[in-house]
Parts: structure tokens; sequence; C-alpha cells
């Protein structure tokens, strides 16, 4: 067994004021919060910006003597082959280099290395060392290897079916077994699906490159690479086993193809939809994922008090889901939880006197005493013509999915117009170029007016683990970011850091920010004389109205998300606030 000293040289304090990295002021200040919080110097330094983590890496490897490297130049993957994945990511301890009978190890605190290297000796016949690296990336290199590892776990003792609906309305149930015995693409693509829902991604995507196929999971809104480039050999088959599932044209590489299936899980339904491009490297899949269990809430808690708004904003919501009649119209980007958002609505004024008839692509969810309509484009049910029928249906309230043309347009703005409440979602990317969309629809904007009662624009921002760290923000990134540094002096700004419980992402799920605009006869009157954007905006702001990017800030000065997320979903105000 080799020996090895742990006697610091020097502590970590003085070597960052060796390295310049800070003044020994700062280096005293630093100490004194030590003291307080009794917490790492190290980190405390990363946190007031002070370092970064790579800096501190270094520090460390000075202070213990040893060497540092960076953990994404490890060319050797195969050398994670001689410890289980579980041991290495329990351990944060990674195989990083061999040189004849010396293995390197890379570890983010010696003290890692030291706790289970007598273990290692007792399973491995080498000489052995370690390097100090970053513990942030080496955090999110533990990450990608344990979910590359869940790929094949995840499809032990699973069993899925691919669901197909005959003309007749029956349902035909082919179920396949994910075991050894299916061919490597089948496990693959169904691992990888199931993977994917476990993991609470809302889309799966397969993509051909010059490094290979690539897949990445869309989580809380950001796209997380899962695995090393696979053989691009691969990329024609998995394509060809998703066409398959999805009842897509096999032999057709020329043109986009888009396509719907239907998985059995257990004892449970899953909707998908795909779309299918060709590219320089073949063609890229992407899925959606459309899992009413992630969608569902404990039971009878489906109701806008799961949003976490302010009071006000609650209080007008609220008022606006409950008029008799005209139109609730909600905007915003493929994702950002509008229809969720209208669940939620829906669910609060779903009374037993009450009749409320939705049409949707697709159903996202199921809801009690509800009468929902999914859309079916290649059997003739449009938005347009579902909606004629809703109507001869007696309903009091409506919920149109989408406005996507104009004959739905004129239909749901005639329908608030007779006695309907309808709710409704339109893309656009904010509430004041709603009326643009409408025009570009030939709808005139006094038949608009006259119908809507409201427009909410929403985003879903992700929310701070518990884990998050304090950070300082400069005066120039706060101007960059539209902000006035006066504003901002009493504000504790957090960064994502990264632990077990939110897998090393630093963020633990999302919440809702919206932008609720309520129509007088006065705005009524601006959108009808299509005033400019500024005009109704500084109108708004009168009348109270917070914008999403005042939301987004205040969700960063509540610490409940960092300054580059909201900077990442809403566009910056470069009046300054």
């Amino acid at each position: 067994m080799v020996k090895f000293n742990l006697k610091k040289k020097k502590r970590i304090g003085e070597l960052a004021v060796d390295r310049g990295f800070m003044t020994e002021e700062q280096k005293i200040n630093i100490l004194a919060q030590k003291n307080i919080s009794g917490r790492m110097l190290g980190q405390l330094c990363v946190e007031e910006g002070l370092i970064n983590d790579e800096q501190l890496a270094q520090l460390i490897a000075e202070q213990y003597a040893c060497k540092y490297a960076r953990i994404d130049s490890m060319n050797e993957p195969e050398l994670l082959k001689l410890l289980t994945i579980d041991f290495i990511v329990k351990n944060k301890i990674v195989p990083f280099s061999l040189s004849e009978n010396h293995l390197v190890f890379a570890v983010g605190d010696p003290i890692d290395y030291f706790r289970v290297v007598e273990e290692i000796e007792i399973i491995l016949d080498y000489d052995f060392s370690f390097v100090i690296v970053s513990a942030e990336k080496l955090g999110n290199f533990l990450h990608k290897l344990d979910s590359s590892r869940d790929l094949i776990d995840v499809s032990e003792e699973m069993r899925l079916s691919v669901v197909k609906e005959s003309d007749k309305g029956e349902y035909e149930i082919s179920t396949e077994k994910v075991d050894s015995e299916e061919s490597p693409v089948v496990k693959l693509v169904d691992s990888t699906i199931l993977d994917a829902i476990n993991k609470n991604a809302s889309d799966i995507h397969f993509e051909g490159s010059a490094e290979g196929l690539i897949i990445r999971y869309r989580i809380d809104g950001m796209l997380h690479q899962i695995t090393d480039p696979l053989d691009l050999g691969n990329m024609n088959p998995v394509i060809s086993r998703l066409k398959v599932m999805s009842e897509l044209d096999i032999s057709e590489k020329r043109v986009p193809q888009d396509g719907r299936f239907k998985l059995k899980i257990k004892d449970r339904f899953v909707d998908f939809r795909i779309s299918v491009l060709p590219t320089i490297f073949g063609e890229d899949a992407v899925i959606r994922i459309l899992d009413q269990k992630r969608m569902a809430p404990v039971k009878g808690q489906l109701n806008l008090d799961g949003m976490d708004l302010n009071k006000r904003e609650l209080l007008r919501l609220r008022r606006q889901i409950r008029a008799p009649y005209g139109m609730f119209l909600m905007t915003g980007p493929t994702g950002s939880g509008k229809t969720t958002t209208l669940y939620r609505a829906l669910s609060e004024v779903n009374t037993k006197d009450t009749k409320i008839i939705t049409i949707e692509d697709p159903v996202e969810y199921q809801l009690e005493r509800i009468t929902q309509i999914p859309v079916n484009d290649k059997k003739g049910l449009t938005f347009s013509r579902g909606l004629r029928s809703i109507l001869r249906h007696d309903p009091d309230k409506i919920l149109v999915g989408e406005i996507r043309d104009p004959e739905t347009a004129q239909i749901a703005l005639q329908s608030a117009l007779t006695g309907h409440q309808v709710f409704a979602t339109v893309h656009a990317n904010s509430s004041f170029e709603v009326i643009n969309r409408f025009i570009h629809m030939g709808i005139e904007p006094y038949n608009l007016v006259s119908a809507l009662n409201c427009i909410v624009a929403q985003r879903l921002i992700r929310v701070l683990c518990d884990c998050k760290i304090k950070k300082k923000i400069s005066d120039e990134t706060l101007v960059e970011s539209g902000l006035n540094p006066d504003k901002f002096k009493n504000i504790t700004f957090y960064n994502a850091y990264g632990c077990e419980n939110c897998k090393g992402t630093g963020y633990n799920g999302r919440k809702a920010i919206i932008e609720h605009v309520e129509l007088d006869g006065d705005m009524r009157e601006m959108f009808i004389k299509q005033v400019s954007t500024s005009v109704l905006k500084k109108y708004a702001l009168g009348k109270g109205v917070i914008f999403l990017r005042d939301a987004a800030v205040n969700e960063v000065a509540k610490g409940m998300t960092t300054l580059e997320e909201a900077n990442r979903v809403t566009f910056i105000n470069q009046e300054g606030m």
C-alpha cells in the first residue's frame, strides 16, 4: 500500500492571497464568515465570486502538493469498467488514467480518495495515486455516468406494449418484453423511453452528428445529454424502430414525417408525438412525452393555488375564470405550461351545474365531469369542426387547446360573444402581441376585443434546489441584465450548485410566472386603434400589470432562481428596473 502525506502546506486562504485571487482584507472577511457559518472556506470563496470552481481545485491540489487536472480531459472511458458505476458514483472517485501498472483516480476532495483506497486495493492490483479536479465538474460527470447506466437498468423486468387503434375503435395490444433476447436496437429505444419517463423528461432527442448518435432529454426546459455519443451505425435502425411504432413510412427518408403512438407501461397508458427530419447525418427524431402521471397532482389539488402566485394575482385570475362569458386567452411558447394552467382554471369552475367541453391536441390529462375531445386530423376532426359540434352540445364553458387558423378563431370569438365562456391558447411572444397574431389570421381588432376579457402570458422558470449557494453579482453584470445596481444592493443572489436530491442540476422543478392583462374600456380602444406596444405597456404598468421580465426578476430577488435563469427565460429590459 502506498502511503500519502495528508499534511497541508498552506491554508486555502493564504494560497488564494499568494495567487492574487483575493486581498488580505478579503481573506479576513471570508474567515469571519467561515467562523460564523462553519462552512468550508474554499466554497465561501466561490460563492463570493472571488474564485471559480476550477481555481478552487487548483488551490486544493497545491495545498496537498498533488496534481490538478480537468475531468473533461479524461480520454480512457474503458477505465470506468474497472469499478462498478455504483461504486464510482457513491464514492465520487473516477478512474482517470492508466500508465503501465499505475492507476490515477480523479477526486474533488483528497478525503474521498483516502476513504476508499484500501477497499480498491483489494479489488485491483495496481499502484495508485490521485489528481484533484473541479468538484462541480466531477458532480456533472458522475450524474451523466449514472444516467447512462439507467438506460440499461431501467429496462429490467419492465413490460412495454405498443398500443394501436383500429378503424373500429378497438385496441390491439402487442406486448414486447425488454430483455436480453430482444435486438440491441429495440432494447436501446425502449429503455431510453422508459428512462426518460422515469426522469420526468418532456422530450427525447435522437440526433446524428460527426461524433455519432447523441441522445438528449429535455428536463425542466433544458436539454441534457444522457450518454456519450453512440456508434452512428445505430441511427438508421433506431429511426426505423420509431417509425414502426408510430406507423410512419420506413422507406421515406427524404422528407419530414410526423406521427404519434401510445405505449402501455405496466398498468397505464402514455401518449407520444414524434417528428422525424432528414439531416446531413441521416434522420433525426424528437419524441414529445405526454404522460398524464407527470401532470397528475394529489387528488383535489389541481387548482390555481398550486401555481404559487401572490394573493393579488390569484384574486385577479379567479375573478376572470368565473366570468359568465367572454374569452380567457393564454399565450406562450410550446412547453410553457399553458395547458396545465387552463386545467387548473377549469378544475376551479368545474361544478355539478356547469357543462364544460374541451377540444385538445392531444388530451394531456383526463378531468372528472368534463367532456374532452381529442383532435384527429386524419379522421377530419379538426379544431374548427370540433368546435362547431361543441356549440350544439349545450356547453357553458369551452376549452380550445389552440387557436391555429382563421376559422377556429372566428368560431371561438363568436362563441364568447354569444353567452359562452371560452378558454383558449394562442402562440405569441407576449400578451401585447396577441392582437397582431389574430390580425394576421384575418380577425378584425374590434371583433377580438369585444370578446376578450383578459390575456395571460406565461413562462416556466426553474426553481433552485436547497443546495443553492450564494453568489456575488457585479454591477456590470446587473447593468448587462438591464437592472439598476443601486436597487439590488441589499439583494442576496444565488447560484445553482448540485446535489443528490436534484441529480446534480442545482434545480428542483419549475414554477410559472405570468403577465396578466385585464382589458378595460381604455385598453380596448387602444387595441382597436393599434397603438404602439410601448404605449400599451405604459398604460398597463399604470394599472399594476407585472410584466414577465419583472416577474422573473422578482423570483431572483426572492432567492427562488438565478439571474442567469431569468435572463434565459425572459427578454432583458434595457430601460433598467
